[in-house]
């Protein structure tokens, strides 16, 4: 669990390596959605998504316990892989990162740039994921999974920054792929001692944690094919979902018409790119007939969609 103490000493790691992301409310947002509606832009850090905090806290970590580790290798559709890419940078340390066959070109060449070895294997990220362990065990490398609470800790900061900059929101919707984002959002919350509903957000095209929501048990699905690649997940993990069902409201799902739309929302509005999971959480807070009234806020989660793939979205109508 990521208490007060933990998430200060990781924003302290955090911040002396990339910075806090600014939190901004804007008005034809806040117009659009009927409330006083602040964006936290994880967009404008280094790797232009969250996860570089969990990596930056995750391989201190693991640099300080094991001091002689041969390098480490991260199964990803792009985030993950750069946070691990860049903090394995940071400290010094060889990094392998997987991807599905068909991987986002930009979010590829990101995590070639930051020195990481690429290896094309699998054909979504559930199989990729399954086909790094071996990879991990045959090259003697140290296999950094998606959920870990060393990475939560660091994920954990922004929450910590949005809720304490302001501290009466009411609802913060947050994407869900393996549960990073919204587990952390809900410790930052819990250790700050504030009240906002956490309302996760998945794609219809990969409802495993929403359905696993609602069982109250683990639900996998056959397939998730969605333009949000960064919440297709097709297998959850259970100390997620813990968390997840102690924590959360609820879980909403939006379709891909909804994720584009509101891709185009915020470019219309902020003029920022928002990737398709990054957009998500706009997505589910125009569609949430559940939402109280009060102060509303979004995880801009990333921004690194291909040029090509944002310009269609961009284009249609």
């Amino acid at each position: 669990m990521a208490t007060a103490e933990r998430i200060e000493a990781a924003a302290g790691l955090v911040h002396g390596a990339i910075g806090a992301s600014p939190q901004i409310c804007w008005p034809l947002l806040s117009e659009r959605l009927g409330t006083e509606t602040w964006v936290k832009h994880e967009n404008h850090l280094p790797t232009g998504a969250f996860k570089v905090r969990g990596g930056l806290t995750y391989v201190a970590r693991l640099r300080q316990e094991q001091p002689d580790i041969r390098g480490v290798i991260a199964a990803t559709r792009g985030n993950h892989g750069q946070s691990i890419a860049f903090a394995a940078r940071q400290f010094g340390l060889p990094c392998v990162v997987t991807v599905p066959h068909g991987n986002s070109r930009s979010k590829n060449a990101a995590m070639r740039a930051y020195g990481a070895e690429l290896i094309e294997t699998g054909h979504d990220f559930q199989a990729t994921y399954e086909a790094t362990q071996a990879i991990a065990e045959s090259r003697k490398l140290h296999f950094v999974r998606s959920f870990h609470s060393w990475l939560l800790d660091g994920v954990a900061t922004y929450g910590w920054e949005l809720m304490r900059a302001v501290p009466d929101l009411v609802t913060i919707y947050v994407p869900i792929g393996l549960g990073s984002g919204i587990c952390s959002t809900i410790q930052a919350r819990d250790a700050l001692g504030l009240k906002a509903e956490i309302v996760g957000v998945v794609s219809d095209n990969a409802a495993a944690y929403a359905l696993s929501f609602e069982a109250g048990k683990l639900v996998s699905t056959n397939s998730a094919d969605t333009i949000a690649d960064g919440v297709a997940c097709r297998v959850p993990v259970q100390e997620a979902l813990d968390i997840i069902w102690r924590g959360a409201a609820r879980i909403i799902r939006v379709g891909e018409d909804e994720i584009r739309s509101a891709m185009r929302a915020y470019f219309a509005d902020t003029h920022n790119a928002a990737e398709g999971a990054g957009a998500t959480p706009l997505a589910a807070a125009l569609k949430d007939q559940q939402r109280k009234p009060g102060k509303v806020g979004l995880i801009l989660s990333g921004g690194n969609v291909d040029n090509d793939v944002y310009a269609k979205v961009l284009s249609e109508v």
